[in-house]
């Protein structure tokens, strides 16, 4: 009796690959379980709904896997860095890089995946792009004033310490110079923060609808003949929507809350911070940032090794500023890093050019 030939299995290079992605796949799920721990409502909702996605997509790779699906493999750094700080911080932060990680998602280019799970991909990036746009829209005007206030005061306090040098000022001048640099320039940035912010509430609030007396004036209105839709096609909506909206109203148990409601969806009505909340982190950003050219000379360096220092000290700072926001909003953070360390580092050597030849000048 002839022996049954048995079927060669995968070949090891594919094995290698699927274990990889099953282990990636379990990875975000656990990143997504645990973001959903920090979150209530529909937010919750989303986040376990993408976990159980990527569970599904796990279990594809463990049925090719079959029975050569072996010890539970660890994630990709990436994703292993992803988990820790979703378990850690659970912040918008933590959405922003989930974002980046659905961007690159590999399935579209690998013919072991089926074409719904890269499609699945697709979509998870959008959704996770909506999750993270509704905190950055939290955490925009505060965090705005943050990360301007401290690249602000890395910038301008640096031009100023090297345009002193270059003009050819001492040690004490230098230090003189640069905390009045931080002093001036915290209390300009918080006060024209605060004003920023304030304006901006009170133009939002004077375009929001008044709503006293609306609801004994909007059940009085003639169902048939009344002018509620012109309301709305004043907001922006066009004439069909405008009166849909307005039958809608009139037929609410809130007709109040409906007309908000309903101009707050033609108009898109911004989120704004607290404007001393805003005040106050772009004054404490603004210092900080200011401070950190200024502390080599504070510490007695000599001037060459104190600027040399500074400059230093600035450039990192400013790559990780820039990172930031590259991160916040979907970008590449190197080259986000990149281009703020060289518009900062250009402003400062422009200044200390004009300094050496004003110094030149009045010397």
């Amino acid at each position: 009796m002839d022996d049954v030939e048995e079927k060669p299995g995968p070949p090891p290079a594919a094995q290698r690959r699927w274990r990889k992605r099953l282990a990636d796949e379990r990875e975000e799920a656990k990143v997504y379980r645990d973001l959903a721990t920090r979150r209530t409502g529909e937010e919750r909702a989303i986040l376990l709904g993408l976990a159980d996605a990527e569970e599904r997509h796990a279990a594809h790779w463990t049925r090719l896997l079959g029975g050569e699906v072996g010890a539970v493999r660890r994630g990709s750094t990436r994703m292993r860095a992803l988990a820790f700080l979703a378990r850690r911080f659970g912040s918008v932060f933590v959405l922003a890089l989930a974002q980046r990680a659905e961007t690159r998602s590999p399935y579209a280019d690998d013919a072991d995946a089926t074409p719904a799970m890269a499609a699945d991909e697709r979509i998870h990036e959008e959704v996770v792009r909506g999750l993270a746009a509704r905190g950055r829209n939290r955490v925009s005007g505060t965090f705005r004033a943050a990360v301007f206030g401290a690249n602000d005061g890395l910038v301008s306090n640096l031009a100023l310490v090297l345009g002193v040098i270059g003009g050819g000022a001492g040690t004490k001048t230098v230090l003189l110079t640069g905390l009045a640099g931080i002093l001036a320039g915290a209390l300009s940035m918080g006060a024209g923060e605060f004003v920023s912010v304030r304006s901006q509430r009170e133009l939002l609030a004077a375009s929001a609808p008044d709503t006293r007396d609306a609801e004994t004036v909007l059940r009085r209105l003639d169902v048939d003949a009344n002018e509620l839709a012109l309301v709305f096609r004043a907001r922006g909506m066009g004439e069909e929507e405008a009166r849909i909206q307005a039958g809608a109203v009139l037929s609410s148990e809130d007709p109040a809350g409906a007309v908000a409601r309903g101009v707050g969806a033609a108009e898109g009505l911004d989120v704004v911070g607290s404007s001393i909340g805003a005040a106050l982190s772009s004054f404490c950003f603004f210092a900080t940032g200011a401070a950190i050219p200024v502390l080599p000379f504070l510490f007695g360096l000599g001037e060459t090794t104190a600027l040399v220092v500074a400059v230093v000290l600035v450039g990192l700072a400013l790559m990780l500023t820039g990172a930031t926001v590259g991160v916040l909003s979907g970008g590449p953070p190197l080259r986000r890093a990149l281009r703020q360390l060289v518009i900062g580092l250009g402003a400062a050597a422009v200044t200390y050019s004009l300094g050496l030849l004003f110094g030149a000048a009045l010397g």
